[in-house]
């Protein structure tokens, strides 16, 4: 959730500034960020009984969360080589100070676990997503492909093969909470909910992680790149959700799962469109025809990757264009974007203070939320002017910078 493809801007020539700054990707990333905010501060379903999706629920849910972990990706690219991945002694500095970083957003995320908070925290599985992609970071494009594409179809799979046999378990190996410091005492079913059984499995979202390298690995500055990524991510998007429609519509699968045993918290039909966490998708081979929010099946990483290349892609033109007139309207977004990190964690340790408590007098819902997404456009636009890194941003930074460190070579 930081911004790992900047570096602070240098002088030119003329005596200008020079950024190394993609701001269509912080974009990108300010646009996830205020998408996950509302789907932790506005409701995701309408009342009962009927219990219908609402506007969040059906455009924010599982999209934004997946377009973080794309553009992490992205950002890992940017960071080791672009579209030239470093190698040797230079690939295992990159590596040092990657996984120092992933070490700073893993304690993060382990602190604000032990919030009392009704969010799904992402900073632990996101650090370790950084970590498992490492062996990854000095391929080039073509095997970055293949990789990604061999994980989009085979870890649902295995993880479906897998996921009832953690559960079956005695106690079953899911934690039921975010990962706090004590489930450190207890390895063994915090490394399954992480990878299986929990909120985000690192194992399906390592998908994510090689999608985001691969296209970091493309020339993102080319308006013909910028196109590709807007109008592929589309179809692919679209054609992935229309995959799932047609396997629980047109041959039976949703009649299929609706036939299955189990408590759930909502109607079937509106968890398929809304998020299916916390369902176990167990018991029929149809859980892995779907293409719902948080499935973690081929069609849902394929539709949710569509839609990140596409935001990427999107905001990337417009960071284009607001080059060519030279106007940065993108800050409103790429100021929060940059320090994501800072600002994720303000959030969620906000939420925490109105956990199972009322909300002040005359405030709802939509206020909430549009109170805290203006502060964190304000605070990260007031950043970006004075040109300042994020306080966790700076603390991941240094770390990264001193995983990342070699002593001079002595002749």
């Amino acid at each position: 959730m930081t911004s790992q493809e900047t570096a602070p801007p240098r002088k030119a020539r003329d005596g200008g500034q020079v950024s190394f700054r993609l701001t269509g990707i912080d974009a990108a990333r300010g646009a996830a960020l205020l998408g996950m905010m509302s789907t932790h501060l506005l409701p995701t379903f309408g009342p009962s009984p009927s219990w219908e999706p609402t506007f969040v629920g059906l455009v924010f849910s599982g999209r934004s969360a997946a377009l973080f972990a794309v553009l992490a990706g992205i950002g890992l690219a940017l960071s080791t080589g672009r579209q030239e991945p470093r190698a040797g002694s230079d690939l295992r500095s990159a590596r040092g100070g990657v996984a120092m970083r992933a070490l700073v957003i893993a304690v993060v995320g382990l602190t604000l676990g032990g919030l009392d908070v009704n969010v799904a925290v992402i900073l632990v599985h996101y650090a370790v997503l950084f970590l498992c992609v490492l062996p990854f970071l000095g391929l080039r494009l073509k095997a970055l492909c293949f990789w990604a594409a061999g994980w989009v179809l085979l870890s649902p799979l295995l993880a479906y093969l897998v996921r009832p046999l953690l559960l079956d378990a005695a106690p079953p190996l899911r934690l039921g909470h975010n990962p706090n410091g004590e489930d450190l005492g207890t390895p063994a079913r915090l490394l399954a909910d992480l990878f299986f059984t929990g909120y985000y499995p690192v194992f399906q979202w390592i998908s994510y992680l090689l999608i985001g390298l691969a296209l970091g690995r493309l020339a993102l500055k080319t308006a013909k790149v910028q196109f590709l990524l807007l109008s592929g991510g589309i179809a692919v998007a679209a054609a992935a959700k229309l995959g799932g429609f047609l396997a629980l519509e047109a041959w039976g699968g949703q009649a299929a799962l609706e036939a299955l045993p189990g408590t759930r918290g909502y109607p079937l039909e509106s968890m398929l469109q809304v998020n299916l966490t916390g369902l176990e998708q167990t018991g029929s081979w149809w859980w892995l025809a779907t293409a719902s929010p948080h499935a973690g099946t081929t069609l849902d990483l394929l539709h949710t990757s569509g839609t990140a290349a596409a935001v990427v892609g999107f905001f990337l033109l417009l960071g284009t264009v607001a080059e060519r007139i030279k106007v940065n309207f993108l800050i409103v977004l790429s100021g929060p974007g940059a320090m994501t990190l800072s600002l994720y964690s303000a959030h969620v340790w906000v939420v925490s203070g109105f956990t199972n408590q009322p909300l002040p007098a005359g405030w709802t819902e939509e206020v909430m939320y549009w109170t805290q997404a203006l502060c964190a456009v304000a605070i990260g636009v007031c950043f970006a002017l004075i040109r300042r890194r994020g306080p966790l941003e700076w603390v991941a930074h240094t770390a990264s910078r001193l995983g990342s460190y070699r002593p001079a070579a002595v002749g």
